[in-house]
This record gives C-alpha cells, sequence and structure tokens, in this order.
C-alpha cells in the first residue's frame, strides 16, 4: 500500500527544543516527500495550551496527533512540534503540531519557546491555523496579541513576503454571528501590524502583502459533535488543490523544492533557537543571509528581464555589435548598484559575500554572449583578411610579403575589437580566441599556397605539354637517325626554359631550398613523362604509322608525286626502300633513347627482317632467331616500348597488309605493257597486203571510192575515240556490247551537232585542232586509269628473293 494512503507522523522538534534530523528524514523517505516537486503544501496549527488544536487536526487531516483526556484533567499533551502526513488530500500536504502556548508546564521559559515556535511555524508553513476561544476575542493576552505582534515584526525583517494565509479557527461559536465576530478580529490584527515597526522599504506596505487573513468559526465539538464534524468536513475542502491559484496557499512565495524542505526546515530551526530576543534581529548574519539572497535573487531576475539586455544578448548572437563593452559595463554597474543601495543596512561580510555571487552568476550569464560576440570579431576579421589578401595577391605583391603584412594588420584589428568588447566588471582574456585566429589565418594562407602552388605547376606542365607533346610526334612520325637526338635536345631546351620560369614564378613564396629542388625535380619528371607518354603512344599505332609511311613511299617519286607504273618503273628496289623506311620507323619507336645509350634494335630489326640472308650468312649457322625474345639486348625493360617479339609480329602484318599495293602496281604494269602493243603481228600485215593488192588497184583506178573509203575512216576513228573502245573491251565483251549500244545514238548526234558547228564558222577562222590528237590523249588516259583501278599482284618472300606474278604472267626475281 502507498505510504500516502496511510498516515505517518514523527516527532520534528523536542520539547528541548532538539531538531530531529533523523526522524524527519526517515518521515519524508516513508512519504517520498523527494518526488513531490514544489507540488506540496505546509500547514501549522498554533494557540492556547488545552485548545483543541489536536483534536481539529485529527479530525480535519485524518492525523492521528496525541489528544488530551478530558476526563484526566487540563494538562499539556503536545510537547515540542510534531509533523503528520494528510490522508486523502491533494497535493500532498505536511501538517505541524505546536506545542500550546501560556501552559504552565514550562513556567518562565514558555514565552522564548512560544515565540520560537510560532516564528519557526510562520517560516516554513504556507498556512497558519490559529487556534482561539470564541470568548478570548477582544482580550490581551489570550488573543495572542503580544505574539502576533513579535511575529509580525521578526517576519517582516527575517523574511521577504510569503504570503502566508493566517486563518483564525474560532472554536466553541457562541450565539454572536459569525459576521460580527468577523470585522472585530480583523481590526485588532490590523492595529497589531500598524503597530509594528517597519523597515523604510517596508513603511507603506499593506499587511496583505505579508499575509492572507482567513476567519472560520466552529461549534462545540463537546456539545454539538454532528454539527462540529460537518463543519470540519466543509472546512476540509478548502485544503484540496490549495496552492492552485486561488487556494489557501495559492498566492506563496520563496517555495522550497520537497527534497530540500528536511535541510531548509532544520536551518531555520537553527537560526531562531540562536536567536534569544525576537523584538530585533538577534542574528545579523542570518538575517543579512537570508535577506540578501533575497535582494540578490531579485537583481539577477530583474537583470535578466532587462530590455537593453535581453535586445542586446538577441542582436549579439546574429552580428557584430559596436561598443559591446561598454553597454554591457554599464548595464551590469546599474544592476550592482541597485543591489548595494537595498543591502546598505545588512551585515558588510555577508553583503560583499552576496555581491560576489551575484556578480559571479552575472557574469556567467552573459559570458556566451561575450564569447559570441569574440567569435564574430573572430570571424568578421578572418573574412576581411581573406578578401584583403586575395586583393593584394592579384595586385601582384610577394605572397610571402602579403602573408605577412594582412597578417600583421588583421592581428591588430582583432586585438583592437576584443579590447572594445571587454567587459569592465571581468578581466577575461581574450587569447584562446586570439590564437584560434592566428590559426585560421595560418591555415587559410597555407590552403591559398597550395592553391597558388598547384596552379603554377599546372600552368607550366600545361606548358611543357603544348610545348612537348606535338613536336614529339611529328619527330617520330619522321622517324629517322637523328630523331631521338632532336628529341633529346627538345626536351632539354623546352625543361631548362619551364625550370627558370617556374622558379620565378615561385620566388615570391619564399620557399626553401629543399622544397623547391623537390618542384623543380618534379617540374622535369613531368616533362620527361610526356615525351615518354606520347613515345608509347605512338608505339602503340607504330602499325598504322609503318602502313602510311610505305604507302607514301611506294606511291609517290622523290618529287612527291603520285607514280604512274608505265612498266619501266623498278618495282622490287622501291618495295625494298619502302619496306626500309617502315623499319626504320619501328626500330625508333622500339625503345626509349632519352639518355644517348647506343643499342643494336635497327641493326638487329634490319638483318632479321628485311635482308634476312644477310643475316643468316653473319650468324654462322646459329639457328636462334634474334626476334624470339622478350627483351633487347642492352635496352632495360624500363626503356622498352616494343619487344622484340612484338616487333615480329608487327612486321608480319606489316607486310601481310602491304602486300595488296604490290600486287595492284605490278598488275598496272602489265596492263600498261598490252596496251602499248596495239599492232598487229608483222606476218598479218604482209598477208593483208597480199590479199588486198587487187583491191588496193582498184581503188586507185577508182579515186571517188578513195575518197569515200577516207571518210569512212575518219569517221570510224572519231566513233571509236568517242566511245573508248579500247577502255572499253577490258570489262568483257557481253557488257561491253550493252554499254555500246546504249552510247551509239547519243555519240552519233554528238558528232552531228560539232560538224553542224564547225560548218557555221567563218572561213578566216582559225583551223581545227584535229580531234583526233585530243580524243587520242583522253583516251591513253583512261586507258591508264582503268588499268591502275583493275590490276592486282601478289609479292612472296622466300629464301630465294622476291617473286611478283600476275593472272597472266610470273615472272622470278632473283
Amino acid at each position: 500500500m502507498d505510504k500516502r494512503d496511510h498516515c505517518c507522523s514523527t516527532h520534528l522538534i523536542e520539547g528541548d527544543g532538539t531538531f530531529n534530523v533523523a526522524g524527519v528524514d526517515n518521515f519524508v523517505k516513508e512519504i517520498k516527500l523527494a518526488e513531490c516537486g514544489l507540488s506540496y503544501a505546509v500547514v501549522a496549527i498554533m494557540g492556547p495550551q488545552s485548545s483543541g488544536k489536536s483534536t481539529l487536526l485529527n479530525h480535519l487531516f485524518g492525523t492521528n496527533f496525541r489528544e488530551m483526556d478530558a476526563l484526566r484533567g487540563r494538562s499539556q499533551t503536545t510537547k515540542g512540534i510534531w509533523m503528520a502526513h494528510c490522508v486523502g488530500i491533494e497535493p500532498c500536504t505536511l501538517v505541524m503540531d505546536l506545542e500550546g502556548s501560556d501552559g504552565r508546564e514550562r513556567g518562565e521559559d514558555d514565552t522564548a519557546f512560544e515565540k520560537q515556535s510560532a516564528l519557526f511555524a510562520l517560516a516554513v508553513s504556507d498556512i497558519v491555523l490559529i487556534n482561539m476561544w470564541c470568548h478570548d476575542i477582544g482580550r490581551e493576552q489570550a488573543a495572542n496579541k503580544p505574539l502576533l505582534k513579535t511575529v509580525f515584526q521578526v517576519m517582516m525583517r527575517l523574511f521577504s513576503p510569503r504570503r502566508t494565509t493566517l486563518m483564525f479557527i474560532i472554536r466553541d461559536k457562541t450565539r454572536t454571528p459569525l459576521e460580527n465576530l468577523e470585522p472585530i478580529l480583523r481590526e485588532d490584527i490590523q492595529k497589531i501590524w500598524d503597530s509594528v515597526p517597519k523597515p523604510e522599504a517596508h513603511k507603506e506596505t499593506p499587511l496583505s502583502e505579508f499575509f492572507n487573513v482567513e476567519v472560520v468559526a466552529l461549534s462545540s465539538y463537546e456539545e454539538k459533535e454532528e454539527q462540529f464534524k460537518e463543519q470540519v468536513a466543509n472546512l476540509r475542502q478548502r485544503f484540496f488543490h490549495s496552492i492552485a491559484p486561488g487556494g489557501l496557499a495559492g498566492d506563496r512565495r520563496g517555495v522550497v523544492p520537497a527534497s530540500g524542505f528536511s535541510f531548509s526546515a532544520q536551518q531555520i530551526w537553527k537560526v531562531i533557537k540562536e536567536n534569544k530576543d525576537l523584538d530585533l534581529p538577534a542574528h545579523k548574519v542570518m538575517v543579512a543571509s537570508v535577506r540578501c539572497e533575497e535582494i540578490a535573487n531579485v537583481m539577477f531576475s530583474s537583470f535578466v528581464e532587462n530590455e537593453a539586455w535581453r535586445q542586446l544578448q538577441e542582436i549579439v548572437q546574429l552580428q557584430h555589435v559596436p561598443g559591446f563593452g561598454k553597454k554591457l559595463t554599464f548595464i551590469l554597474d546599474a544592476c550592482l548598484s541597485e543591489y548595494d543601495t537595498e543591502a546598505t543596512y545588512f551585515d558588510e561580510g555577508v553583503r560583499s559575500s552576496k555581491r560576489k555571487q551575484l556578480k559571479e552568476k552575472l557574469l556567467q550569464l552573459i559570458q556566451p554572449a561575450h564569447q559570441s560576440m569574440l567569435g564574430h570579431i573572430c570571424s568578421g576579421t578572418l573574412n576581411r583578411f581573406k578578401e584583403v589578401f586575395d586583393s593584394t595577391l592579384n595586385e601582384g605583391k610577394g605572397f610571402a610579403v602579403a602573408a605577412r603584412d594582412c597578417t600583421t594588420y588583421f592581428m591588430a584589428q582583432f586585438d583592437e575589437a576584443s579590447a572594445d568588447a571587454q567587459i569592465g566588471q571581468t578581466n577575461w582574456d581574450s587569447s584562446k580566441v586570439r590564437e584560434k585566429l592566428k590559426q585560421d589565418i595560418d591555415a587559410h594562407i597555407a590552403v591559398v599556397r597550395a592553391a597558388k602552388l598547384s596552379d603554377l605547376t599546372t600552368l607550366f606542365e600545361k606548358k611543357l605539354n603544348e610545348s612537348l607533346a606535338a613536336p614529339v610526334e611529328a619527330l617520330l612520325d619522321g622517324a629517322s637517325d637523328d630523331t631521338w637526338p632532336a628529341i633529346r635536345k627538345l626536351l632539354h631546351s623546352e625543361t631548362e626554359a619551364a625550370i627558370s620560369g617556374f622558379s620565378s614564378a615561385i620566388s615570391g613564396f619564399e620557399i626553401d631550398d629543399i622544397t623547391k629542388d623537390k618542384m623543380l625535380v618534379r617540374l622535369e619528371d613531368y616533362a620527361r613523362g610526356v615525351v615518354v607518354a606520347k613515345a608509347k603512344e605512338e608505339a602503340g599505332r607504330v602499325l598504322n604509322r609503318m602502313k602510311d609511311r610505305f604507302s607514301m613511299i611506294f606511291s609517290h617519286d622523290a618529287d612527291s608525286m603520285p607514280r604512274v607504273w608505265t612498266g619501266r618503273e623498278d618495282i622490287r628496289a622501291i618495295t625494298k626502300t619502302a619496306r626500309s623506311a617502315s623499319l626504320k620507323l619501328l626500330s625508333v619507336l622500339a625503345a626509349l633513347r632519352l639518355d644517348d645509350d647506343a643499342d643494336p634494335i635497327e641493326t638487329t630489326l634490319s638483318l632479321a627482317l628485311v635482308d634476312p640472308r644477310s643475316g643468316a650468312a653473319s650468324s654462322r649457322g646459329i639457328s636462334a632467331d634474334p626476334l624470339a625474345s622478350s627483351s633487347w639486348d642492352e635496352v632495360p625493360l624500363s626503356k622498352t616500348l616494343l619487344t622484340p617479339v612484338q616487333c615480329k609480329t608487327l612486321w608480319r602484318q606489316f607486310t601481310d597488309q602491304t602486300e595488296y599495293i604490290v600486287r595492284q602496281a605490278i598488275t598496272a604494269q602489265e596492263a600498261s605493257r598490252k596496251n602499248n602493243n596495239w599492232l598487229p603481228h608483222p606476218w598479218f600485215i604482209l598477208a593483208l597486203v597480199v590479199v588486198g593488192l587487187d583491191d588496193f588497184m582498184w581503188c586507185l583506178r577508182n579515186p571517188l571510192y578513195l575518197g569515200v573509203l577516207f571518210i569512212l575512216f575518219l569517221l570510224g576513228r572519231a566513233f571509236w575515240v568517242q566511245l573508248d573502245m579500247t577502255g572499253v573491251f577490258q570489262n568483257g565483251i557481253l557488257p561491253e556490247i550493252l554499254a555500246l549500244m546504249t552510247r551509239f545514238l547519243p555519240t552519233v548526234m554528238n558528232l552531228l551537232r560539232r560538224l553542224a558547228e564547225e560548218g557555221q564558222r567563218p572561213a578566216n577562222a582559225d583551223p581545227q585542232q584535229n580531234p583526233t590528237t585530243a580524243n587520242t590523249l583522253r583516251s591513253t588516259t583512261n586507258d591508264y586509269s582503268e588499268i591502275s583501278s583493275s590490276a592486282s599482284s601478289e609479292v612472296t618472300t622466300s629464301e630465294n628473293g622476291t617473286e611478283y606474278s600476275s593472272p597472266s604472267s610470273s615472272r622470278k626475281v632473283q
């Protein structure tokens, strides 16, 4: 079962004034008070001895306080102060039963303890019940007027207004209506309040600022028990949700968290116990401590709510605030000055201590804003440094000099701005922020430095690439004995120029010699890498280069004019020359020769591929293939572009793919020879003369027929030229007969038109050129083109030499 569902009680203060620390701690744990936070209330009851206080509490809150046995006579029942947990009331409510006042057991000491317990009840409780008999209203002692007067005075000086509720319980109500009794009671209370001496700050403070006064009347418990219980039950309902707004304790102030209730009550009782004269603050330190603490808290809250501070705090989170230090210093001075004014009359040591604590709290509050301000100064200074530094570099100033000058200037700017942000009440050190700014500036300089050097390196590497790549490619394409020396010379000159320019460009960076040497070596390596990369690229397409070179040399003469294969050219010599040139290209691209080292690659390739018989004779029986290897003699693998095996494979592919060009040349020569032998055989001419002698004599005897035959000869010759009979029948008989049939009529029409035009020319015009000659030249050209386009040849290599063959004839050249 929850401990809160049944009554728990403990002896809070013993009869001898000892605070029961262990008992209170156990009580707090048992009812789980620490879990309540601020949601709890404390009720205390005070009044004369044997006035029925315990009885009222037991019926009102369900407590189990010991009640007086009326049959045994009137005597002291409650000694000291007891505390119990109220059953069934929310929030959690603690009730304290105080020892009755005006008892005979304490004698002369009774007044001191009476005042102490009353003051303790007022200091700890939210609601104080003052139990009094109806017939005591209007009396001086029985109505507790001296006690109330002392309590009001001390309460006002020791504590800030808590708005404690004073509920006067009028017991054994008589016939006099409550409406008539309550004004008298309130008048007496107001007179007590007015008579109490007050400090200057509370001269005009009304009673309601410290206390809420309630008056309740109850019937006699002994004579009207049922009516008493009914009235108590109605009164109990007022204690539900008593701390809510509008409740009995709804206006309370300075609530101690439930977890600190035990310690707070102990300290309050300790202070009250040590105070023997309650008319004035007997313990200055306690009074000063409590009051100065309250004043400091009020000043702190006032500072937090200060509109100028709040605006300054909001703005500084977003941007730099000029005059930040002066503005905040002024606000802090005003707050501390107000504290000094309020705490002037309190103990100097306590006042200074609380002022120091207040100042520390205020500085702790404003420190994030000060850090934000320094952060804005730092970031703003860094941003301005970046802008000025970049513009200075764009103006052409040396990098190292610009970095030093800008750093010195902006660090001074930061020092000036951070001094402006310094708060007068502090001695905060901004060295860490300054160090961070210096690190950020150095980091930016390092980044810009690296970027600039990278850009310079990239620029000179680009220049090297532009100055080396294309020339090296052209030199390798030319492939001669001077190729690699020319490349070495080009590489050396361009590298020297680049290194000179790069050294001059980075002079403003003030780079140490070791780093500078590394950068220059890297630039040299890059230049060499460009040549190597281009050589490897060219080696990758050497086969196409070889075929292009072969085709160029084989198909063009010394004047770079296309060759016309008339039959008189030495195809074998031309082929050998073209292949030797291609082999030169292969040998040049077989290895890198950037170090001017001699190698046997060209000799090996020449003996193995172009002149194998000489190579065989020199080897004298050594059957091993010199190209059957993956490395060259005297050439390291790091400089090898094409291995011997790769060269052999490429040469085989090259000869296979260029064989067709040689065959075409041979075929063209054969066709040219045939076209040049157009006269019939001599025996055929002799037979024609013998057989046609009679006809020839007949023609001589009839000149008219001779003229007709001559005209027919001219027409036939013209048709022969116009129809290109020589070239036509090279493609076969049947296709060309069909072609002649389609071309015959247009040719006749063309001849007739030309004859008509010639007949219309003036008589004194220049003699017409012989059309037969022009047509003959055109026919010859057509014959050559037809022969070149249709020729085919075959070239094979063997141990005995090169053999050229065609469909009609073959010839072996030894």
